[in-house]
């Protein structure tokens, strides 16, 4: 293992490190926080050997560009960019040789907000609560800025040849679409949805479009709502992430993994765990539908996530084992 800096030359609109957030926080009031979609962060970290939960960085809007000291392997995820190393084009979702003093550029990033980039070994940073996921509330920013020299601990110290063998690239990688058009939310029907006359039938025949108050608490989406009828209180109760909430205002709310625990209005629905990682790449102007789907399905379709995420990491490991990468 060996200590070396990548220098960040270019931030987007906000770059910060992440991981996948913090285990058992809640219990203690604490949002578990953590990348906005999990899937990319996941895949970023096994796609260079890294465990699925390292921290890596993640940057929002604008151009994120650094330098390593030395070579390193790195893999960038998220919405759909153009990657370049020392001007050249690279893949994406793929893991990318990034020579000693070469730049490494991520830019152009029509569809989709979060871009996320994992590089082989440990990135050091601080932790709250076991985690260097940012809480802004907590005062833990997490902030990259540039001119950051950032110390990663790697093993990796390069493989046999100049470039990787082509079977490298071969991985059965679960890369998600990111479409132009309004992008399909599977959702099952939450515990309040009956105490709503019609608001299952309106919110699936309705488009909604993520506005620009949306943030890591929830995607504040404007589109037709309806309410309860009368006023009686809704006792406060918890609330997990992907709750879609329906509030006083005329609105609906897609709760994300900073939201607060506990919330007093109608829970008509639940994002699936499969969808959430789409929402984390919604950003204002987005248009969403969403269609409900069985409990069922829902289970089936997590499950057959997290085995694609599986083979993914199996299969690095093989591939690995086979070019014997140099080890520090």
């Amino acid at each position: 293992m060996i200590d070396f800096a990548l220098t960040i030359t270019d931030t987007g609109w906000l770059t910060t490190f992440q991981d996948l957030g913090r285990r058992d926080a809640e219990r203690l009031g604490v949002p578990s926080g953590g990348a906005a979609d999990q899937h990319s962060a996941a895949v970023a970290n096994l796609l260079v050997g890294n465990t699925r939960d390292a921290v890596l960085i993640e940057s929002m809007g604008g151009e994120l560009a650094f330098v390593p000291e030395r070579d390193v392997l790195v893999a960038v995820t998220g919405a759909p960019s153009r990657v370049t190393v020392g001007g050249a084009d690279v893949v994406q979702w793929s893991p990318v040789l990034v020579p000693a003093g070469a730049e490494m550029r991520i830019s152009e990033t029509p569809f989709g907000m979060r871009v996320y980039a994992a590089v082989a070994g440990a990135l050091e940073t601080e932790r709250f609560l076991g985690s260097a996921a940012p809480d802004a509330r907590m005062g833990f920013t997490q902030q990259i800025a540039r001119g950051s020299r950032i110390v990663l601990r790697s093993w990796f110290a390069g493989f046999p040849g100049a470039t990787f063998p082509q079977a490298l690239f071969r991985l059965p990688v679960p890369v998600p679409t990111f479409p132009a058009g309004p992008w399909a939310i599977d959702a099952v029907l939450g515990p309040d949805s009956a105490r709503i006359r019609g608001i299952r039938e309106l919110i699936e025949s309705s488009t909604y479009a993520v506005t620009d108050r949306s943030n890591h608490v929830g995607l504040r989406l404007n589109g037709p709502v309806l309410h309860p009828e009368g006023d009686d209180e809704i006792v406060s109760h918890g609330v997990p992430i992907g709750a879609l909430e329906v509030p006083h205002a005329d609105e609906l709310i897609v709760l994300g993994r900073y939201r607060t625990l506990t919330a007093g209005y109608p829970i008509v629905g639940f994002a699936t765990r499969t969808a959430l990682a789409r929402l984390g790449q919604a950003g204002p102007g987005r248009e969403l539908r969403f269609r409900w789907v069985e409990r069922s399905a829902a289970a089936h379709a997590a499950a057959t996530a997290e085995e694609s995420l599986r083979v993914l990491e199996t299969s690095v490991h093989s591939a690995f084992d086979a070019l014997a990468p140099a080890r520090l």
